[in-house]
Parts: C-alpha cells; structure tokens; sequence
C-alpha cells in the first residue's frame, strides 16, 4: 500500500517497530491494524497521516475491533482524516458500545445529549452514560451526576449526584472535582468544609480545570477561606486567564488597576482588560470605554470609549447603558441622538442604576429627549429616591412643591431624607419652610440649624439668611459677630443684598467685634 504521508522526494523514515506492525496488518492481523491506525494518527515511528489513520482504523473496526471502531468514531466526530460526520461517529460508537466499550458507550451518550448526529435523546443519554459509568468511565460518572443534579432525564437526586461526582473525582476526573468542591462550599447534600472544598477545587485547579482555577484565584483575592494573598490570586488568575476564561482575565485587570497587593501597572491592566473585552466580558468592555473616554492608559478616544460601552450595553450592562446614554447626551464620539441617550438610561433604570433613574427623572421634569411629563419625572425620582439617593430625596420634594397635586407635608419628609445625607439645598430649603411655616409650624430654631448646616457647605443664600437671623437675635441670641461673618461669606460669594446689610451691622459693632469678625472670615 502506497504511503500518501510522504511528500515526493523525501525520504522515508520508519521505526523497526513500526516495520514489524506494518507487515502484521498488511497480513490482516486485526490488532496490528488497529496499533497502526494509532501509530498513523499519533506520528508514531511513521509521519503523521490521519487519512492512512482511518484506512487502518476502518479495516480493524470492519472485522469488529470494538477500539477501532471506538477511535474511528472519534475520527468522524473530529473530522480529522475524513469529512467530520457525526451520524457515521454514532454508527461506530453504537457498534462498540453494544460490545461493552465504555469509552464509546460515554461517547453515544454525549452524542444523544446533544442530539449530534442522531435525534436528541435524554433517555439513550442516560443509559448509555450509566453503562459506562458502572464501568468506571469518569466523563460518564460526571455528566450522570449532572443528569441526576439538573434532573435532566431522571428525577431529581442530589444524593445520587453527589455520589457520581465522588467517584469520578477520586479518579482525578477535574470536573467532578470542581463540583465536588462546590457542594462542600456550599454545603449542598453534605456539611459545609472550607477546608475540604479548597482541597478538591486545588486538585482541579492543578489539573488545568480553568473554572476551578478562577475559583481559587477569587479565594486568594478575597481571603475567603484563605489568608489574603493577591500573588497567589494573580497566579491561579494567570493560569485561567491564559486559557481564555474571561472573568479570571477581567479579575487580573482590577488587581492590576488598582494595585491590590501588588504594584500597580497601568499597562498590565489595560493588556488583560483587553483580552476580556475582546471575548466578550461585559464589565471589561465597560472598563475600556472608561479608559478610552477619560484617557487612562490610552490616548482620549470617544469614539472607542462609545464602541466599547455599546458592546457591554447591548449585554445588558447597566453601567455601560448609562455611561453610552451620557456619550450620546453630550454627542462625545457620536453623533447627539438625546432619544436614543434616552433609550439607554430606560434599560439602565429599569435594571436599578440609580444614576440612570435620577436622569429619567430630569428629562421627563424637562422634556429633554421625550416629552415633558411631571408624573413620570416624580416616578423615576421617587425610585432613584427609595435607593436613598439624596439629590433624588432632593427633586422629589422640589417637584412635590411645585405640583397642584402635590403635598408640602411629604415634600417636607423628603427634605428632610435628603438633608440628612448632607445635601445642602435640601439643608437650606427645610431652613426657609421653618423659617416661613411652609409645609411644618413656623420654628426659627429648626431654620437657624439647617441654613447652619447648608451656609457651612458654602450655600450662599443660606449664609445670607443665617447672617440676617443672627443680625435679628432670630433662631438663635443675637450676635452681631457671627452676624457680619456670615453676610460677609454671602457678600463674596455674589449675593447682592448682604452688602447693605453688613454696612448697617458694621455701624453698630465696634472695633473689637469687627476684628474678631475678620478673624471668623478668615478662618
């Protein structure tokens, strides 16, 4: 038989060992066809050629050789010597799996599960994976006891997974492993064991199990069962993420980025960031635009900053809806479209984002991007409000006020919310309703102290209105010094009448009190 693996011209080079099967199978030796289909497929002895692979394979698994039909089977299933055909895989795994051959009787099982080459059968599944499992088969173990988890094709039995994913774990198998591990994690049909969950996931992990490896590295990462040590989460990390598993890869780039245990390295971060995006990771998208929009690492792109935003928005991201929602806003790197921004902070609010509802409610109070609509306008405020968000507390007493419909007694519990987390036009509005007995009795008191808490954060009106109370001996003992420091704040910061103001006050002090005045200004 002619060697078609050999181009013309070269020379031949064969093992004696190769020789000896060779003349075996041309003999019609069936084990020695089936060796030098092997041999043939692995490059053993012989150059590679998988094409004479299926030949041999073929001739032995024709004569009943329940492994050559097995590896003819993997052949079809791979399309490597021959067109990939999956029906002619079953044909041959069917034929070895009838004599008892585990690894093709796993291997009709995953062809019936997934409906490949034959017609999608949980039941033929199920028997076939349990032939093989009882025969120590650990890809069949595994996959019966996912059946037996999921209840896929069989009543739901967490016992009866837990114990084929034991056997095939302590055959090494990785994945029943990492399952294993899980449930002593978790404490799912056995008692939660730290300890015996980090050890199956390790022995995983060592194994290349990516999943199992990412496990560990978010262990170390966050000390979770583990002393902290972000080395050993970049480690394990590394080694999933060079596999391709993209949350590994996204982990390494916050680490990187904010230099969690380590030194922090830009590029490294952007490098890894990248490699996530690129596969598909939505908050790894959403980090590139933010590096592409305020220019961290990479030069100001806000036509990269929006493609990126839009690749994790069009996941459902909710950061990246808002942060796509802004661009469009603005026009930054895309052509203005407020409908559109609109759009986006919709998918966002609807999903939680705080900042997105707050929005909403602007653009419906003003009628940007939509048409203008109070209700609505109260209705995101009021959720982005139930987050305990103060400027949102803030509008929806502001609109309440405004409202025909609405009620100066909840617009005040409002302020109040808001003016509790220091918001200080909050602050300053509960001092003009105690001040003027809008929406709560008239109590000077009450006003001195929240136009003390807005005019500290610099709100001139309120330091203007403090400064006159203290003028006044209102809300407080009058005091002509705190008096003429307050109106001086307001003064400079452009409110016009406490000029007058601080010309009468300073008529009445004398030299000491405007010089302990200027010290409080200066302060």
């Amino acid at each position: 038989m002619l060697d078609t693996s050999l181009v013309s011209g070269e020379t031949p080079t064969y093992s004696a060992e190769f020789l000896r099967v060779k003349a075996q199978a041309e003999r019609g030796m069936v084990q020695a066809q089936h060796s030098l289909g092997f041999m043939y497929v692995n490059g053993q002895g012989v150059p590679r050629n998988d094409e004479l692979a299926v030949v041999w394979y073929r001739m032995a698994a024709t004569s009943g050789l329940a492994q050559a039909q097995y590896n003819l089977g993997v052949m079809f299933q791979k399309g490597q010597g021959v067109e990939q055909d999956f029906a002619q895989a079953a044909h041959w795994y069917g034929r070895a799996a009838e004599q008892g051959y585990a690894p093709a009787q796993y291997n009709l099982g995953w062809l019936y599960a997934k409906g490949h080459g034959v017609a999608s059968d949980v039941g033929q599944a199920l028997h076939w994976f349990s032939q093989a499992a009882d025969q120590g088969e650990p890809g069949a173990q595994h996959n019966l006891g996912m059946m037996f988890e999921t209840g896929k094709g069989v009543a739901q039995d967490q016992e009866a997974a837990l114990h084929w994913y034991r056997r095939a774990a302590e055959q090494g198998y990785a994945r029943s492993q990492y399952n294993l591990g899980l449930r002593y994690d978790a404490g799912q049909g056995v008692a939660r064991d730290p300890r015996e969950a980090l050890a199956w996931m390790r022995k995983a992990a060592e194994q290349g199990h990516a999943p199992a490896q990412f496990n560990l590295g978010l262990r170390y990462d966050k000390g979770q069962d583990v002393e902290q040590d972000s080395r050993q989460a970049i480690l394990w990390y590394g080694r999933a993420g060079e596999q391709g598993h993209a949350s590994s890869q996204f982990n390494l780039a916050l680490i990187y980025d904010t230099g969690h245990g380590v030194a922090r390295d830009e590029a490294l971060a952007l490098a890894w960031y990248r490699r996530a995006g690129n596969q598909g990771h939505a908050g790894a998208q959403n980090s590139l635009g933010m590096r592409y929009e305020h220019g961290q690492g990479v030069a100001v792109d806000a036509a990269q900053a929006a493609a990126w935003y839009r690749r994790a928005a069009e996941q459902g991201l909710p950061a990246a809806q808002y942060q796509l929602g802004q661009l469009l806003d603005a026009g930054n790197g895309v052509e203005q479209d407020p409908a559109q921004a609109t759009g986006w902070y919709r998918q966002a609010a609807e999903q939680g984002h705080l900042r997105a509802q707050f929005d909403l409610g602007l653009r419906y109070e003003s009628g940007n991007g939509v048409d203008q609509d109070s209700a609505q306008a109260l209705a995101w405020y009021r959720r982005a409000a139930g987050q305990d968000y103060a400027p949102a507390q803030y509008m929806v007493g502001a609109l309440l006020d405004r409202l025909e419909t609405g009620d100066p007694v909840e617009a005040t519990d409002w302020f109040h919310k808001a003016a509790d987390h220091r918001h200080a036009l909050a602050q300053f509005e509960l001092g003009l309703r105690y001040d003027c007995g809008k929406g709560v009795e008239r109590d000077y008191e009450a006003a001195h102290f929240w136009y003390l808490c807005a005019a500290r954060q610099g709100h001139a009106r309120a330091q203007f209105n403090l400064g006159v109370m203290y003028a006044a001996g209102q809300g407080a003992q009058r005091d002509l010094v705190e008096a003429y420091a307050w109106l001086h704040r307001a003064g400079a910061a452009g409110v016009a009448p406490a000029s007058a103001y601080l010309g009468k006050i300073a008529g009445q002090m004398e030299a000491q009190q405007l010089s302990q005045a200027e010290r409080l200004i200066s302060v």
